[in-house]
């Protein structure tokens, strides 16, 4: 029986969303491999600091966090190390490029 009801809310919960998502001005762009690694780039410059204040409530970032940012990056380089050999080389310099850049900004930081 509670399968029912979790079923039941499973329903209404996309159902909901499927509204959400129909209200929206504009759709989400289609998520690919470059648009998930830039995510994560995105986050890890967030906590190095490097995001424009303007994007962020009262116009103040949040503090830098370099254990957020060392995490952050972390993940991205077990990315690079799980998917190797199965990225184009477009996707593989995005990558590399992508750790090279946040690995210096964190030791500059670091210091």
């Amino acid at each position: 029986m509670s399968d029912d009801l979790s079923e039941a809310a499973r329903r209404e919960a996309e159902r909901k969303a499927d509204e959400a998502e129909s209200r929206q001005p504009e759709a989400a762009p289609p998520v690919d491999f470059a648009t998930f690694a830039l995510s994560l780039g995105s986050t890890a410059l967030m906590h190095l600091g490097a995001a424009p204040p303007e994007l962020f409530e009262g116009g103040q970032a949040p503090p830098v966090s370099l254990p957020l940012a060392k995490q952050t990056i972390d993940l991205i380089a077990m990315l690079e190390e799980k998917t190797r050999g199965n990225l184009d080389g477009e996707e593989e310099r995005l990558l590399s490029q992508l750790l090279f850049d946040l690995r210096m900004r964190y030791v500059t930081l670091a210091k």
